[in-house]
């Protein structure tokens, strides 16, 4: 059995899982689980950006200071 991402909200989704008993409630679902893990990529893409911003600014620093 695989382990549960650190990120996953494993025992929220199971429940709501569980009380999807109809097609509105498992749409709605979808539409979070959807909805979240587009939020988790788009802070990961920021997180990367954030960091390639900080090394490139670094390496400008150091490049006027041999200069």
């Amino acid at each position: 059995m695989r382990k549960p991402d650190i990120g996953f909200d494993y025992h929220r989704y199971h429940q709501l899982l569980r009380e999807a008993v109809d097609d509105d409630s498992r749409k709605a679902l979808i539409e979070i689980l959807i909805a979240e893990k587009a939020r988790d990529k788009l802070a990961a893409q920021r997180a990367s950006d954030r960091a390639a911003m900080t090394a490139q600014t670094i390496a400008t620093v150091l490049a006027a200071k041999r200069n």
